[in-house]
């Protein structure tokens, strides 16, 4: 038995350069597929130029997952290297083959060891660097490219090969090196075997805990290999698409998965590259099936929720095998050593085909491990009640350590936020309640706000914020986080989104970086870091398109059209909100096509459209309990009030206000106190507007959104300039003009210097560093025109970044423009110049 070779994933971090070979043909590909076929070809331009006819148009839309197998990707480019491998003398293809089974799926740095065991002599390896396949190094054998090293395993026979890894499993002998030994051992079978499938699953079990989830991904699907029981088997794939979901592989984490029946993986992977709606009814029936069975309760049987179709549903069994495999596979360490097992669950009372009945689906804890360090006796915040209308009050002895239920439960909340159905949180409360699973308290608190008990919302949000300690859990940090934006605590979501994306890279689960990054999105926009934020959200939304998480890079892409408004980019702003939300309207998801309409709202408002903006935005400024999304209605609201003002129509914007101070005043957030002054300010006539607006830009000063803080400046220095109040104006529109400035927001700033025009004083012009001649770019701008000077061409920037060569066209223009230059070359040159002093 042949055993299939892929190699290691690609450095996340980069992604790999584009090359003329297959930019025609890719140029119809959205661009998370465009990420996706690159990474999987190692960025091999010959590769992805074969690879594209091959693909079905369902993969070329990214509805289906791409291939992962060599053989499937690029045969021609294989047979080519085989024939190379082939024309080497014998010894020298041996020691190629026991360099390349050393190196992957596994790298296991037995190589020397090998060649000493089995008197090998390395000499031989001169042939191969006389033809430029490989060369000797201090560590073994570097290959001169990932296909070069695949087409030297697969040239071997099948004999051959299973000698050469049972001949590394037996030089692997010291402490630590077990997964990699087990490894040998499975590729070096002959078929199916109960006892060396036990083995290999421990190992993935180890190399999970220890981070290295790609190796359990592998460890894992080749134990479903050798399993002789079917359920086992069945279990084990499960839990090698998890944790090819958990390692960044998205395609093999669904090709996967395809083959297993689990409602908490199909949950988790729709919930990121899926439909969000479908997401929340398969998380929901994975936290039943993962919870403890309802006679540990002393509850009847729970059936599946009302909202979900009748579907096959099959209990958990939280990495204890089920009695048919227990005898053939055993336990594999557990994700998280302190969190108890869960007796094994009844499942719902769905009726389930044979076939499905036969699966027991992978442990949630593989998809969300649980840290027992995020949940101490110590810390009563750390449970929230889960029925509705519950109040807060939380005893140190009601304190539970998280489960699989409680992490799917977390997901089903982010399914709930990601549609922007919030109705459906009340259901996944009932489901908790009932079940006894400890619900996170984003969710109690949602439902609260939900229901307008805005002081109990509050007490459930800040004890989710206030778990954001360094070294948490992913999930929980990311929670936190969410609970802060929605606080208005961004200083907090801040740094819990920075922790939770550490965390996970220390984990080595790259998946759930684009994710918090999404937040730090949020927050760096609430308090106008649109450099910093634009910069971070576009390298985030490469990560997301490379993990397969493309309902994450539609966030992102959200992200960026808010902060194109905040800049005034009209054309990306424009470009990036109609990608948002065309995606999002296919995907059931609500939070980004909101998100995208407000950015186009803003633009309008900022460009003086009050009209426009006003009708965008009364529909997101949905007010009262039961209407509308708490975060979508939080960021509407105050611009709401001003675009409706302006029209001359406040009817529904006085009572969209006043749900929103209500809401303000129970969380006290400076900053949301601070609009909701603004808003009064605005709604009140002459006279009794100013104290509205001095009580508003001292609520500022305690809070950190510096751009809204500017804005209320301007509306201030407008409101007193009408007021014939000229010496304060000039003061707090030269104050405004001078934030707009720093923050790179030439439209704002264009309308603070009209407004000191009308008072008759001269504006100064746009501010220029002195020592820098790329200060009068934009964010968007500097980075095109970085990337134009390392030498990529307008398709390969607009593909980076998820726009059209046209826009790109355009940017450039502006860049040449505002530097006064006319080449490239000059370009080049100036950003040199510009960065010399930083390099000094």
């Amino acid at each position: 038995m042949v055993t299939p070779v892929n190699p290691p994933p690609l450095d996340r971090t980069s992604p790999p350069q584009r090359t003329d070979a297959w930019r025609q043909p890719a140029a119809g590909l959205t661009e998370g597929v465009r990420v996706r076929v690159l990474r999987a070809v190692y960025g091999d331009r010959r590769a992805a130029a074969e690879l594209l006819p091959r693909l079905t148009d369902r993969q070329l839309t990214g509805t289906d997952p791409l291939p992962t197998e060599p053989a499937e990707l690029a045969p021609a480019l294989l047979r080519e290297h085989r024939a190379e491998i082939r024309a080497l003398p014998d010894d020298t293809r041996l020691l190629l083959l026991v360099a390349a089974a050393d190196q992957y799926p596994v790298s296991t740095d037995a190589f020397l060891r090998a060649v000493v065991a089995a008197r090998l002599d390395t000499r031989c390896l001169d042939a191969a660097e006389a033809a430029g396949i490989a060369h000797a190094g201090a560590g073994g054998v570097a290959f001169r490219d990932a296909w070069t090293r695949i087409a030297a395993y697969e040239t071997g026979t099948p004999a051959d090969r299973r000698d050469v890894h049972r001949l590394l499993a037996r030089v692997l002998r010291g402490e630590g090196e077990t997964p990699s030994r087990s490894w040998h051992r499975g590729a070096g079978a002959l078929g199916p075997s109960g006892r060396l499938a036990a083995e290999l699953s421990a190992a993935a079990g180890t190399a999970a805990d220890t981070g290295r989830l790609s190796v359990a991904r592998t460890l894992a699907e080749r134990a479903a290999a050798l399993c002789p029981d079917p359920a086992e088997q069945h279990r084990l794939t499960a839990r090698a698409a998890a944790y090819a979901w958990r390692s960044g592989d998205g395609d093999r984490a669904r090709r996967l998965a395809s083959t297993a029946t689990d409602d908490a993986l199909s949950g988790v992977l729709a919930l990121r590259a899926g439909n969000a709606t479908e997401a929340f009814d398969a998380l929901l029936i994975g936290v039943s099936a993962a919870a403890p069975t309802s006679s540990d309760l002393g509850a009847p049987p729970l059936a599946a929720p009302a909202s979900v179709a009748p579907r096959a549903v099959t209990p958990s069994t939280s990495r204890t095998p089920t009695p048919a495999a227990s005898h053939s596979v055993a336990p594999a360490a557990p994700a998280a050593p302190a969190a108890p097992r869960t007796p094994t669950p009844t499942a719902p009372r769905t009726a389930a085909p044979a076939a499905s009945r036969t699966a027991a689906p992978a442990d949630p804890r593989t998809l969300t491990p649980a840290d027992p360090r995020t949940l101490t006796p110590a810390d009563p915040r750390a449970v929230t009640p889960a029925i509705p209308g519950a109040r807060t009050s939380v005893t140190p002895s009601t304190i539970t350590p998280p489960t699989p239920a409680t992490h799917l439960l977390a997901r089903a909340t982010e399914a709930a936020i990601y549609t922007g159905d919030l109705r459906r949180l009340r259901e996944a409360a009932r489901v908790a309640g009932r079940l006894g699973v400890v619900a996170p308290g984003t969710l109690g608190g949602l439902v609260a706000a939900f229901d307008g008990r805005y002081a109990d919302a509050r007490d459930l949000l800040k004890s989710a914020a206030g778990r954001c300690g360094p070294g948490g859990d992913p999930t929980v940090l990311i929670h936190a986080a969410i609970a802060a934006l929605l606080l208005g605590d961004h200083t907090r979501a801040v740094t819990a989104t920075v922790r939770a994306a550490a965390s996970a890279r220390a984990r080595g689960t790259p998946v759930t970086v684009p994710q918090a990054m999404e937040f730090r999105a949020y927050a760096d926009f609430w308090t106008g870091r649109p450099r910093a934020g634009e910069a971070a959200a576009t390298d985030a939304l490469w990560q997301a398109h490379a993990t397969g998480q493309d309902n994450g890079a539609c966030h992102l892409q959200a992200a960026l059209a808010m902060f194109a408004a905040l800049t005034g980019d009209a054309d990306v702003c424009r470009e990036r909100a109609a990608t948002a939300r065309s995606y999002a309207l296919a995907r059931g998801l609500g939070l980004p096509a909101a998100l995208a309409q407000w950015a186009l709202a803003f633009l309008d408002l900022s460009s003086g459209r009050f009209a426009a903006a006003a009708a965008r935005l009364r529909a997101l400024a949905g007010f009262g309990p039961g209407h509308g999304h708490r975060a979508i209605r939080h960021l509407a609201t105050p611009h709401y009030v001003e675009a409706a003002v302006r029209t001359g129509d406040t009817r529904v914007a006085r009572v969209a206000h006043a749900d929103y101070e209500r809401w303000a005043g129970t969380v006290l957030s400076p900053d949301d106190l601070a609009l909701s002054a603004r808003c009064r300010a605005l709604l009140a006539p002459g006279e009794e507007a100013v104290d509205h607006y001095r009580a508003a830009l001292d609520l500022h000063s305690r809070g950190t959104r510096d751009f809204e803080r500017a804005r209320t400046e301007l509306l201030f220095g407008s409101a007193l300039r009408r007021l014939r109040r000229r010496a304060e104006a000039r003061d707090r529109l030269h104050s405004a003009l001078e934030a707009f400035d720093s923050f790179g927001a030439p439209h704002c700033a264009t309308r603070a210097r009209a407004e000191l025009r009308a008072l008759g004083t001269p504006a100064a012009p746009a501010r220029t560093a002195p020592d820098s001649s790329t200060a009068t770019l934009t964010a968007q701008q500097l980075l095109v025109a970085r990337m134009a000077a390392d030498g990529a061409t307008n398709r390969e920037i607009a593909a980076r970044l998820a726009l059209s060569p046209r826009t790109i066209d355009h940017h450039l223009r502006g860049v040449f423009t505002r530097l006064g230059i006319r080449s490239r070359i000059e370009l080049v040159r100036l950003l040199a110049e510009s960065d010399e002093p930083e390099s000094g």
